[in-house]
């Protein structure tokens, strides 16, 4: 992923210099087509219900939204100029950031709500597994959307707490869809779920051993929406806009609990069972520094980082 990333970053430099061209410092007129990186998964709820609610077309953005695997693809298409904004782990940011990528946060994207054992990301098992505690998990198979990212950060940190050996933990990076049956048919150990696919598993008689974002930092801001550099000097009003959009459909999603678990099958498939057993995630307006300021350093301390990433240059 570093290598992908580098290539990206040198790729995203060039499009910094090109932003200053005539053609790239028009304003957004309205109709602008905006493409958005997203996971399919519960965190991105907000979005898919803002496209529908028409909070970003009275702003005059015609919104395209792409699924991805996870955050670091993102980051790399942000970079790479496919797409304009996007939605990602804080981890793949930092690194990002980390390693000299022109990106800035736009928005807060999602946060744990908090609750032991009634988050919406949680590390879980079959229930005929001998796991019964993220201690037991040392030297097992543990599935992870993407490797070396915030997944293994929040895992070891479970691990860590609980008085097992964080060293010695064995990823497997798959889609979080495919991650129930790939428990089931016993090629992982353990997962690192969230929803829809936790529930999906818990519904299959899965259980959780350990909330792994309350094991973190309180209140951990998971994700953000971003940009590049480039396009916050060159479309400053297309930035303002998306960025009052996105908070827009974030304050909804906060009051409007029903629509978000009718919108989540839009764009990800899910039975009726999951869909009303999901757990919810919180969506503040506002990012959690502290909590990110732990992510930073958790990361440096398992390897993640190339070197420490800079707060102030990647948050707004």
């Amino acid at each position: 992923m570093r290598r992908t990333l580098a290539a990206a970053i040198a790729v995203a430099v060039l499009l910094t210099g090109a932003a200053c061209s005539d053609d790239d410092a028009a304003e957004a007129p309205s109709g602008t087509k905006v493409s958005v990186g997203v996971i399919p998964i519960i965190d991105v709820a907000p979005i898919y219900l803002g496209q529908r609610k028409g909070f970003f077309s009275r702003r005059g953005i015609d919104l395209s939204l792409t699924p991805e695997q996870g955050g670091a693809p993102i980051v790399e298409g942000v970079l790479g100029g496919k797409y304009q904004f996007g939605f990602s782990n804080v981890t793949s940011l930092m690194a990002a950031q980390a390693g000299g990528a022109p990106l800035k946060a736009v928005a807060s994207g999602v946060a744990s709500n908090g609750r032991a054992g009634r988050d919406f990301s949680a590390i879980v098992v079959t229930g005929a597994s001998p796991v019964r505690s993220a201690r037991d998990l040392t030297g097992k198979r543990i599935a992870v959307n993407t490797l070396k990212n915030l997944g293994d950060t929040t895992v070891r940190q479970s691990v860590r707490r609980a008085g097992g050996n964080a060293d010695n933990l064995r990823f497997q990076a798959m889609p979080f869809p495919d991650m129930p049956g790939a428990l089931q048919a016993g090629k992982v150990d353990a997962a690192w779920v969230v929803e829809p696919a936790l529930s999906a598993v818990l519904t299959q008689g899965g259980q959780i051993v350990a909330s792994n974002y309350v094991d973190t930092a309180p209140d951990l801001t998971v994700a953000l929406y971003f940009t590049s550099q480039g396009t916050m000097t060159a479309k400053p009003k297309l930035v303002a806009d998306f960025t009052a959009a996105i908070k827009e459909s974030m304050r909804y999603a906060a009051g409007h609990p029903e629509e978000v678990r009718d919108v989540v099958g839009t764009y990800t498939p899910i039975n009726d069972t999951v869909r009303i057993s999901m757990i919810l995630p919180s969506w503040p307006v506002d990012i959690n520094r502290p909590s990110l300021e732990r992510v930073a350093t958790l990361g440096e301390q398992d390897g993640i980082f190339a070197k420490p990433p800079t707060l102030d240059q990647l948050l707004p």
